[in-house]
């Protein structure tokens, strides 16, 4: 059998690296395309360029004579709203639109459940109205938009539409909580904590992507959900990180209003990593129905929220020393704290 090539944006990202991994393991062949170098032990594995989505001319040269698309690149809510539509929307046509022209078999396409914005029901189905929070939310509904005109055009494109998903590599917002954790400190929660937010673990969407690239066609043209099947309440969740961290911590509920109130205040003064869709939502249930994936593709999540955590906890605890001078607005490296880490020596 001719091993099958699968060109992955994003991949030198959090999901991408998990994701490399997860289809070198099953026998494919690599190629990463992403605006940052692929600095990983599989380097000499996969066929590692460097370049930006928004280029067609480079996407196309570096897609050729590859069978399969993945599509995770994206521009987080951290940048620049142009950078957010320049990448989020322009680049991901630019993307269907190469693998359309050359002839590559399906794309998959890693949306976000910041389409649903901030719903007033649970559990959201695929079918609920799209209302994106900001430019992230906003461009996350338009790029989906772009994949259904090439799915109309005949390109057999899924969309994957995950929850906030963990696991080893990612640090982001996290890495408040982890580190908060690992210096003996209590966690602060925006409300009561006693509301259901849904998580993922990222070797969990690494097994759906790879059920869309395997599955008959007929059943992967689709739009998904995915998310984990068993999570309870934000604070027993989230307690489970600082039990396994040992100082006998506890999470410390917050009245919801004028927490708020003054992280948007600290994100107006730019003195504050958390955005509007992280600490408007971070009170309210926040997780969709995975039936569909569960009935179409045989998707069957491994991990629940408690376990996505603490595995990423002690991922993190392990490497955190190589990331004490490292900070940026992406999910590889932990995000400045800002005012927030004045905060910690409360807790």
């Amino acid at each position: 059998m001719v091993q099958q090539k699968v060109f992955i944006t994003g991949g030198s990202g959090f999901l991408g690296i998990n994701l490399v991994r997860h289809l070198l393991d099953r026998g494919y062949g690599v190629v990463s395309f992403d605006v940052l170098p692929f600095d990983y032990p599989e380097k000499d594995r996969v066929v590692a360029v460097q370049g930006d989505i928004r280029d067609r001319g480079a996407v196309e040269a570096a897609m050729t004579g590859t069978d399969l698309v993945v599509h995770t690149a994206a521009a987080l809510p951290l940048y620049t709203p142009a950078e957010i539509y320049t990448t989020d929307v322009e680049g991901t046509r630019t993307v269907m639109d190469a693998a359309l022209r050359l002839g590559v078999k399906r794309a998959v396409h890693i949306s976000s459940t910041a389409v649903y914005g901030i719903p007033d029901h649970h559990p959201l189905a695929e079918t609920d109205r799209l209302e994106g929070v900001g430019p992230y939310g906003q461009a996350k509904i338009q790029a989906e938009m772009v994949c259904l005109e090439y799915r109309a055009r005949g390109l057999v494109t899924s969309i994957l539409r995950p929850k906030s998903f963990i696991g080893p590599e990612r640090l982001g917002v996290f890495a408040l909580l982890y580190d908060w954790a690992l210096d003996g400190h209590g966690f602060p929660m925006i409300g009561s904590g006693d509301n259901r937010y849904q998580l993922l673990d990222v070797e969990d969407l690494c097994e759906a992507i790879y059920l869309c690239l395997t599955l008959d066609a007929s059943v992967v043209n689709d739009t998904f959900n995915i998310g984990a099947k068993e999570f309870s309440t934000m604070k027993e969740d989230y307690q489970a990180v600082l039990d396994r961290a040992g100082f006998g911590k506890r999470i410390v509920p917050l009245p919801a209003a004028p927490a708020i109130l003054t992280l948007r205040a600290l994100e107006a003064l730019r003195v504050s990593p958390l955005y509007k869709w992280v600490y408007e939502t971070a009170s309210k249930d926040s997780f969709v129905s995975i039936d569909k994936a569960e009935e179409k593709l045989g998707f069957t999540p491994k991990h629940s929220n408690k376990d996505a955590l603490v595995r990423n906890l002690e991922w993190y605890s392990s490497h955190r020393e190589s990331f004490a001078s490292q900070s940026g607005i992406t999910h590889r490296v932990p995000w400045k704290q800002g005012a927030l880490g004045l905060a910690k020596k409360l807790f």
